[in-house]
């Protein structure tokens, strides 16, 4: 990035030799002056941009961090997932066999 060469004071205390044929002294000053509104503006939204620059930084920062935690806690979850599904299937073949057991028990007995 460019570096700033005039302040807003600068612009402001700048004076000019005067000559015969020279500008009009107080149009210069009108003219001066707006620049240096402008100047200000300029390094007003300058300085914005870059508090939202940072703030988006930040919240991108943020963002990445939590999306490398859900992946990791994801990779464990689908590494862990066999042992579950293991559990799961043992459960529901108990259950299996205790309704049959129920449901076939009672016919054999009637």
């Amino acid at each position: 990035m460019a570096s700033i060469i005039y302040s807003p004071k600068d612009i402001f205390e700048q004076d000019f030799k005067v000559s015969m044929r020279g500008y009009d002294k107080k149009e210069v000053d009108v003219f001066l002056d707006d620049v240096i509104k402008d100047y200000e503006n300029y390094l007003e939204q300058i300085e914005k941009l870059q508090m939202e620059n940072r703030r988006l930084q930040q919240a991108l920062d943020k963002k990445e961090s939590e999306a490398s935690n859900v992946r990791n806690s994801g990779t464990a979850m689908y590494n862990q997932k066999p042992i579950a599904q293991s559990a799961t299937n043992f459960d529901i073949l108990k259950r299996i066999s205790r309704l049959e057991k129920e449901v076939f028990g009672r016919q054999i007995r009637e």
